[in-house]
């Protein structure tokens, strides 16, 4: 492979999900195969079209059934550590990380085809995005049909609201967030929203907490199953009626993990260092009209003025030169401290921890009582759009719990709908 297409290749890798690429290339072979798209030229009767479909259907159906057994096969050798032979499904996808649970793909599929009309397509074949929406429809199943969901963590921005803007009173994912809070579903907002104060949080999520404040069903202990955790992992606010902007700061000594409180300031504030001086390089190569901003637990570059668009381009190259630099650096290379380096859709900020640890910290705060002082990643379902893009943070979830992949808020109503569904289908 030469320089270039090495280089290339870098750059393009973190923007593929491969397990996503390689079910889109199982399903291209039956679309070659079946679609039929001669049929719009030569005048092929409906009868024709609609036995096509169905073959479609039945291969499509069939592959995605096949996946499902590697996905058990897999789950089976990462529960067996005495078994040194990797799965049949880490042998086709390197990259493939662990499942919390066994993934209904067959069902989902057909479930997304009913909506999406995968089968019936001649021209287009089933896409990256068409994979993601079954894959997160199986997710869903999964934890409902397999298990119990006990908590559910959300991203913001892309998420719950458009990006830079608020949740907003009426925002239709509201009443589906307190119908989970209703189901004694447990909530947390896991956001790359760095703010120390609560009234910044309430200026962001003012329609969810005033609803929840005067919501007259949910009782006390359903309201106070609401948390945000603020900068990845660094600001923990929960839901509190009597407190100002609704949100009560909980000091840091009472949430962190054992392994978080293992984390020397000096160690944070030599990595932090290094980030800030790494991105001022870049404002200076790249002549972005950012200015920087330090925070206790993280810095980053902010659009100056601030309505200006950097482009995604060079928030892109920020990122992935920021993170090499702390990669390659000695505060990086003593690993003892994690960080996440991230693209905002705006801005470009290196945060000390991830969302992996977010969502840990949601998992052990509402688990205390239960086996294991935790919720378990079964029990978890994260949802978030940042799965794709440079550093993108809500990867790091994978590693903690279930996860469902989204566009745009309202792709995260849909899926509260299905999720709603089958909850109700459960409980009759």
């Amino acid at each position: 492979m030469t320089t270039r297409y090495r280089v290339e290749y870098a750059l393009k890798s973190h923007r593929r999900d491969q397990f996503i690429e390689w079910i889109k290339g199982l399903l291209a072979v039956p679309f070659v195969l079946y679609s039929q798209p001669q049929g719009v030229f030569d005048g092929q009767s409906l009868s024709s079209l609609s036995q096509a479909r169905e073959e479609a259907h039945r291969r499509y159906s069939e592959i995605l059934r096949d996946v499902e057994g590697m996905i058990d096969e897999h789950i089976a050798h990462q529960n067996d550590p005495a078994n040194p032979f990797p799965s049949k499904l880490k042998l086709l996808v390197p990259s493939i990380g662990p499942f919390f649970t066994r993934l209904p793909l067959e069902a989902a599929f057909k479930f997304q085809d009913n909506k999406r009309y995968i089968s019936s397509r001649r021209f287009v074949s089933p896409s990256f995005n068409d994979v993601r929406l079954i894959l997160n429809s199986a997710q869903i199943m999964a934890v409902t049909t397999y298990g119990t969901l006990q908590l559910a963590t959300f991203d913001g921005d892309v998420t719950l609201y458009d990006d830079g803007k608020s949740l907003e009173p009426d925002s239709p994912v509201i009443p589906r967030l307190i119908d989970l809070l209703r189901k004694n579903v447990k909530i947390g907002i896991v956001t790359a929203a760095g703010y120390t104060t609560a009234d910044k949080y309430y200026t962001r999520l003012h329609g969810l907490l005033d609803a929840l404040a005067n919501n007259a069903e949910l009782t006390p202990a359903q309201k106070q199953s609401l948390i945000i955790m603020g900068g990845e992992a660094n600001y923990l606010f929960a839901f509190s009626p009597s407190s100002p902007h609704l949100l009560e700061p909980i000091p840091r000594e009472r949430w962190l993990t054992p392994e978080m409180a293992s984390w020397d300031e000096r160690d944070i504030s030599e990595l932090l260092d290094v980030a800030e001086e790494a991105l001022r390089e870049c404002i200076k190569t790249l002549n972005l009209p950012a200015t920087l901003m330090r925070k206790d637990r993280a810095v980053g570059i902010v659009p100056n003025p601030p309505e200006t668009r950097i482009p995604r381009e060079s928030l892109e190259e920020t990122v992935l030169v920021v993170q090499k630099i702390l990669e390659l650096s000695s505060a990086g290379r003593k690993k003892k401290v994690p960080f996440c380096a991230f693209n905002g859709g705006r801005d470009v900020f290196v945060d000390i921890g991830d969302k992996s640890w977010g969502v840990k910290v949601c998992q052990r705060w509402f688990g205390t009582d239960l086996p294991g002082g935790m919720i378990k990643g079964e029990n978890t379902l994260h949802v978030g759009d940042q799965f794709l893009s440079a550093g993108a943070n809500d990867f790091r979830a994978r590693s903690v719990g279930t996860t469902a992949w989204i566009a745009s808020p309202a792709e995260t109503v849909e899926l509260l709908d299905e999720l709603a569904e089958l909850m109700e289908k459960k409980m009759s």
